[in-house]
């Protein structure tokens, strides 16, 4: 599943996500696409096809997941097992 999809299927509902970060610890993971509020200017130093940035929403702050390593999504009741 690329970027694009899944913008398409949450919107910019809460959604959780399931993936292993690069250490090879498994996350769990609630969160939220296209939030602006605490960006503080600037340009991402990378952006490529296989990273997602999202809105952490424990802690408050940017994330990226690596969709080559994300296991599940679940979102306005439906889960999605990839």
């Amino acid at each position: 599943m690329n970027k694009t999809e899944i913008k398409k299927l949450v919107g910019g509902t809460i959604f959780s996500a399931i993936f292993t970060k690069k250490n090879g610890d498994k996350r769990k993971m609630h969160c939220r696409l296209g939030v602006v509020k605490h960006l503080k200017g600037g340009v991402k130093k990378y952006d490529n096809d296989t990273l997602l940035t999202v809105f952490d929403l424990k802690n408050k702050a940017y994330r990226t997941i690596n969709l080559l390593t994300l296991e599940q999504l679940n979102f306005k009741g439906k889960e999605i097992k990839l």
